[in-house]
């Protein structure tokens, strides 16, 4: 009988390093490591991810990531390191944190997780010749990649001997896009934007109807649009032979732009049913990847030609007006110059996320020195509002009706600096919720989420507001979204979608989700003594109970209660049920 050998494949292969990690550590040890996670978090395990890789394994000052094909793994070392590039701008170059990186493919072994064999090798091997900084490839990378890649170019440097490789390895440079442009070139990619018109490209609108006979309204609708954004000479449009070619696919929008050269892409759907039709369009901004304007109509199909005129007209009235606003946002709104508050403001959002009175304390700290750096950097304000906003939540100020007071400044502020900033909607969305103002805690959620519709932290708020309002099952949904958005989310999550399980009557789910706090809170306790009470498993529920009143001797449903913010009167009844059940004090 055969016994089966270790599995092997293809793969593309990234091996990263730090540079100067020693000597960091010894001049700061506790800033290094903090640095370093910070730039994990909020950069590195991100890239992996939107790239499609598999990280492998780590060590203290570097990493091995498996990726599905080479490009992807080009991409996501580029994105790394010109990101690394920006955020190094403002830091004095003794404490820069920089990294090598090396990329072959070639043949590995797969063993519990792991992968090892001549790949891995090379590209560990590939790490060492790149500069601090840069980037290496071998042949076979290089070979692959081709001409694919526009932003990116590589420059030979021949064959090299490396430590333990028998034979010679074809390696090559990496050169990003600044220096890979043509001298002369970059003076005029500086100055370009300021001159060039707007521009855009509007894709074929979606047939959602299931009805094969609409294919005629949707093309003619995307047809008339184009037409009549041609008519405005301040308006570069895409041509309707273009953008067809589309048709029917799958798209990237910055894909989409970066292929007709544009700032903005309009996309969209047309669905019928019955004797209605609908049209929804948006329209995004292809630099940011986000939504700039979307509107929804909504029409009886009794002269579908005249609706296609009126929704025609209706789009091309305002869509030159969105695009010259959203351009002179764009100019207006730029993110700080300075890098060091930039960096602050990243160190403050991880100890935000890690909801400690101590951490609290720090990333107010460190959001303060931000603003003492850029006073007009609204991104930080709206941080600042956030993290206070946490320590009213949580009772970890002296005074909660000065610091209420505090939270509603700073997000005056950041509206007057910035008011599509979806951070500050979210802020507010969850400012009146907690005031019991259902109503417009769902506006601002709402415009959070118009704003970036692809961002964690909105994403899961919209899952656990549709739980207030009493609809969980949504509300599941959403917050699933969200840690499939951030597969590194915050534990919170896991509260969120927790306490949307116990609503939903999915009690099972509902402990499994509860079960992933590491270090849960009595208000945790409190729901995992209701939900085992509510499942009939009297001695869990009883010691989760004494785990709360350990905590908090004084608990009382009525008092707890009181600070849950349910809209219906049922939804509150079943969280009391499972309290008192579990012999909680009332």
């Amino acid at each position: 009988m055969d016994v089966p050998g270790p599995e092997r494949r293809l793969a593309a292969v990234l091996a990263a390093d730090m540079v100067g990690y020693s000597r960091l550590m010894e001049v700061d040890e506790t800033g290094t490591l903090a640095r370093l996670k910070t730039h994990r978090i909020e950069l590195i395990d991100p890239s992996i991810t939107k790239n499609h890789g598999r990280l492998i394994k780590t060590t203290g000052d570097g990493m091995l990531v498996e990726f599905r094909s080479v490009a992807d793994a080009v991409l996501c070392a580029a994105e790394i390191q010109r990101r690394m590039a920006r955020r190094n701008a403002d830091v004095s170059p003794a404490r820069w944190i920089q990294f090598r990186i090396g990329i072959n493919l070639g043949d590995v072994i797969v063993e519990d997780n792991d992968i090892f064999g001549d790949g891995v090798n090379v590209a560990a091997r590939l790490e060492m010749l790149a500069e601090p900084g840069g980037i290496c490839v071998s042949g076979a990378v290089r070979d692959q990649v081709g001409q694919r890649l526009e932003d990116v170019a590589f420059e030979d440097l021949g064959e090299q001997s490396v430590k333990n490789i028998v034979r010679p390895i074809r390696v090559f440079r990496v050169r990003l896009d600044a220096e890979a442009a043509p001298e002369g070139a970059k003076d005029a990619t500086v100055a370009a934007p300021a001159s060039k018109m707007p521009s855009i490209a509007v894709l074929p609108l979606a047939n959602m109807s299931g009805d094969p006979e609409q294919e005629f309204f949707a093309d003619g609708l995307t047809e008339d649009i184009i037409t009549e954004l041609s008519r405005f000479r301040d308006l570069l449009v895409i041509s309707r032979n273009s953008t067809f070619v589309h048709k029917g696919k799958a798209v990237n929008v910055r894909e989409i732009a970066r292929e007709f050269g544009v700032d903005y892409v309009l996309e969209g759907s047309v669905r019928k049913a019955r004797d209605r039709v609908r049209v929804t369009v948006q329209l995004i901004d292809a630099e940011t990847d986000q939504h700039v304007w979307a509107e929804r109509y909504d029409r009886e199909l009794e002269d579908i030609f005249a609706i296609q005129d009126e929704i025609t007209h209706a789009i091309v009235a305002t869509l030159p007006g969105r695009v010259e606003a959203a351009r002179h946002d764009r100019a207006k709104r730029k993110p700080t110059e300075n890098m060091a508050a930039y960096e602050c403001v990243l160190a403050a959002k991880v100890r935000h996320h890690r909801s400690t009175r101590e951490d609290n304390a720090e990333a107010q700290r460190l959001l303060d020195r931000a603003l003492a750096l850029d006073p007009n950097y609204a991104h930080a304000h709206a941080w600042k509002a956030c993290v206070l906003g946490q320590t009213w939540v949580y009772g970890w100020c002296a005074d909660r009706d000065t610091t209420f007071e505090q939270v509603a400044a700073e997000l005056e502020v950041t509206l007057a600096l910035d008011d599509n900033d979806s951070d500050v909607h979210r802020i507010l969305a969850a400012l009146n919720l907690n005031r019991n103002d259902h109503d417009k805690a769902a506006y601002h959620q709402e415009r959070g989420l118009a704003l970036n519709p692809n961002y964690d932290l909105v994403v899961v708020q919209q899952g656990e507001l549709l739980t207030w309002l009493g609809r969980p099952e949504e509300g599941i949904d959403w917050i699933k979204k969200a840690m499939r958005l951030n597969p590194y989310h915050p534990e919170r999550f896991w509260s969120h979608l927790g306490r949307a399980c116990y609503c939903a009557e999915k009690y099972a789910d509902a402990i499994e989700a509860f079960s992933r706090i590491t270090r849960p809170d009595y208000t945790h306790h409190a729901f995992l003594a209701a939900t085992f009470a509510q499942m009939g498993n009297a001695v869990a529920a009883a010691a989760h109970a004494a785990e709360v009143l350990k905590s908090e001797p004084a608990f009382s449903v009525a008092v707890y209660l009181a600070t849950q913010h349910y809209k219906h009167a049922i939804d509150r009844q079943r969280h009391e049920a499972g309290l008192l059940k579990a012999g909680l004090p009332a």
